[in-house]
């Protein structure tokens, strides 16, 4: 309950409250109110399609009894002011806007159809549309449902990242130590972090030393040895050491509280890509609205036909330009797209990020966790013959990692962690030493099985003019520890950040499609230049803090290029939110998938290729749809205006309602036909 209660205060205190959990719940409460409505349109759609005298006479079934026409407008009439209530107020909304869109379009066709219908049960000669006004409101309903839960908890990670901090600290006053609320501390506090702890505030080490795992907040892959006078950031795990800390900044001010503010700005100023939809409906309201009331007064007025003739032409033409298939063309093809691409290690937050993912230029990839495997691993153990006659000559790779593991079982040091995960990957026993002792900068030494063992940097060989192997080799992103048994070199060992098996080929099929490369990274620049020599990327950058981040996105942006960010860690939250697009891998922090509008949940950078190739299929499909949502009025509304009507050629409201239900029909089907195979 501590660390709930630290969440709410710092959210206040640090955040001021942004959008995060208001516009959260605000979206939540939104998506609730549509799939309520839905439901209770739903139930009351059925009984009004049994009673309409057109769903009757189609199935060869008669329901009628005293008053079931006053029931059908009843019902009906809940249906307009309950279900179509989101499109009336979005109509009010575009008119205040001056902005004609989906809405406007929505909420004149159930409104002239609604009209039309309560003039045929008062008097008007003609057949009702009450259950295409209730078909059509419901179908819109779910399509405005499906849309807003495709983009549901964008602030979350704002949420997230608050609970990186640890609710208490030790405040050190004196001889005491006194738990005190993190948001508490302020500039020049002395603070205790214990062996294990996260740390509660930026400072400065006044005493102790201790490895540092600051990973989810700079990228550096390797915890970093920390001792007096070193600074370290809030947020970070500590080892095993206990350090006493001399806070620098107060809690709203910490490096991670800056990290939340530039993920809040870079989210609150990208632009919101317009959807195709709304453009298509945008041209179809101004087609239905001219044609359907042009329609109206070229009959009554200058053709001097009946009135109930005109109107009846007039709703006919909005109506069939209804956005049944509009609603639902871009929304349907999304939920079919999503579904396929959670099945293919893709997993779809953002449904913009997902249909832009074919307009992408560049890739900026963070290093560790995305192209590597993000943990220190031995990539080498080569035993040394130096001596034929010694007896160490020969000495196979188990025994070499037997032997060094002897001295790293009680060490929390990367390297240590390593070699033990080696040992235990070869099933080797690790042997007890005795007489163990810190070489002071270049390593270990301890006696193993009655044998002096020393486990050095390359250092300690230098400096005790030890020969390097005439078959030694090394590269810029590896660490190198030598082996020497009782004074004499036995091997050495490798450890590296491993790069992934599918990194390579990842990057090859990006530069196929012609999309640039660039890696970035919180880490030095050697094993930067190594990594992107390896896979052939078209250039990197080493030793970027977050903000720098984000910056180097921009930069790239106002180049013009549309930029795709993959990251994994707290620190790549602000890139990933400023990016046209953020692809996190599922393997890194919460934060970062919260924050990314995509998320790769089998952490293979091989599926951002099947990403852009599954996004050029789904958006395909989308136009596909558009093009016949809107492209049948082209010969359906003329029909129904009438401009064939000397020849006794000329659509019936009932018949316009069918086109318009059959153009539904065709963009399902056609969504249905989105094929897995494009996420290969």
């Amino acid at each position: 309950m501590e660390h709930e209660h630290t969440v709410h205060n710092h959210s206040e205190h640090s955040m001021n409250a942004p959008m995060g959990m208001a516009g959260h719940n605000h979206h939540k409460m939104m998506i609730d109110d549509f799939k309520k409505r839905f439901y209770v349109t739903l139930i009351i759609t059925v009984p009004v399609m049994l009673l309409s005298p057109m769903i009757q006479l189609w199935f060869h079934f008669s329901i009628s009894f005293k008053g079931s026409t006053y029931l059908l407008f009843a019902l009906s009439t809940i249906v307009y002011f309950y279900g179509g209530l989101p499109f009336l107020k979005g109509l009010a909304d575009e008119l205040k806007q001056k902005t004609l869109g989906m809405m406007t379009l929505i909420a004149v066709a159930i409104t002239a159809a609604y009209a039309y219908s309560v003039a045929t049960v008062f008097g008007l000669a003609g057949m009702d549309f009450f259950w295409e006004l209730c078909t059509l409101i419901l179908i819109m309903l779910l399509g405005h449902w499906i849309e807003m839960k495709s983009v549901a908890g964008a602030s979350k990670e704002l949420e997230l990242l608050v609970q990186l901090m640890p609710s208490d600290a030790h405040l050190v006053m004196g001889e005491m130590i006194h738990e005190v609320k993190t948001d508490s501390l302020k500039e020049g506090d002395l603070i205790l972090i214990k062996s294990g702890e996260k740390v509660a505030a930026d400072g400065i080490i006044a005493e102790g030393e201790s490895y540092l795992n600051e990973s989810m907040l700079t990228g550096e892959s390797v915890p970093v040895k920390k001792q007096k006078g070193d600074k370290i950031i809030a947020g970070s795990i500590n080892g095993t050491g206990s350090l006493k800390v001399k806070v620098t900044h107060s809690s709203k001010d910490s490096y991670l509280s800056r990290v939340i503010k530039l993920v809040d700005d870079a989210q609150k100023t990208k632009s919101k890509t317009q959807l195709l939809a709304d453009k298509a409906a945008k041209i179809l309201t101004i087609v239905a609205l001219v044609a359907g009331f042009s329609t109206f007064f070229f009959w009554w007025l200058i053709a001097k036909e009946p009135i109930v003739f005109a109107l009846e032409r007039m709703v006919t033409v909005i109506v069939i330009c209804c956005p049944h298939a509009l609603g639902l063309a871009v929304p349907l093809v999304v939920a079919i797209s999503t579904s396929l691409s959670a099945k293919n290690g893709l997993l779809i937050k953002n449904r913009t990020a997902f249909e832009n993912a074919r307009k992408i230029t560049t890739i900026i990839f963070d290093k560790t966790g995305t192209l590597t495997v993000g943990k220190f691993e031995v990539v080498r153990i080569v035993s040394i013959i130096r001596n034929p006659s010694s007896k160490h000559s020969g000495t196979d790779e188990k025994e070499i990692i037997r032997i060094a593991s002897a001295l790293e079982q009680n060490s929390e040091h990367p390297i240590a962690t390593g070699i033990i995960a080696k040992a235990k990957g070869f099933g080797v026993a690790i042997p007890q030493v005795s007489n163990f002792n810190s070489i002071t900068g270049k390593g270990i030494e301890a006696v193993v099985e009655g044998k002096n063992i020393k486990v050095v940097s390359p250092g300690y060989l230098k400096e005790n003019k030890i020969a390097l192997p005439e078959n030694y080799s090394s590269t810029n992103a590896e660490t190198i520890v030598f082996i020497i048994i009782n004074n004499e070199l036995a091997g050495y060992i490798a450890l590296a950040d491993k790069i992934r098996s599918e990194s390579a080929e990842a990057i090859k099929t990006l530069h196929d499609n012609g999309i640039k490369s660039i890696l970035l990274t919180g880490d030095n620049a050697q094993v930067a230049k190594s990594v992107s020599d390896e896979l052939k990327m078209d250039g990197y950058f080493a030793e970027v803090l977050p903000h720098q981040k984000l910056e180097k996105i921009k930069e790239l942006q106002s180049k013009g290029e549309f930029v795709a960010m993959t990251g994994d860690g707290v620190n790549d939250a602000p890139a990933l939110a400023q990016a046209d697009i953020g692809i996190a891998v599922g393997s890194g922090s919460d934060i970062a998938a919260e924050t990314a509008g995509i998320v790769l949940v089998n952490s293979n950078p091989q599926d951002i290729t099947s990403l852009i190739l599954f996004g050029k299929a789904t958006y395909k499909k989308m136009i596909q749809n558009l093009i016949w949502a809107t492209g049948y009025n082209v010969i359906a509304l003329p029909l129904a205006a009438g401009v064939l009507y000397k020849w006794n050629i000329m659509l019936s409201p009932a018949m316009g309602a069918v086109l318009m239900s059959l153009s539904t029909i065709v963009v399902a089907i056609n969504a249905k036909m989105l094929k897995v195979k494009s996420v290969s």
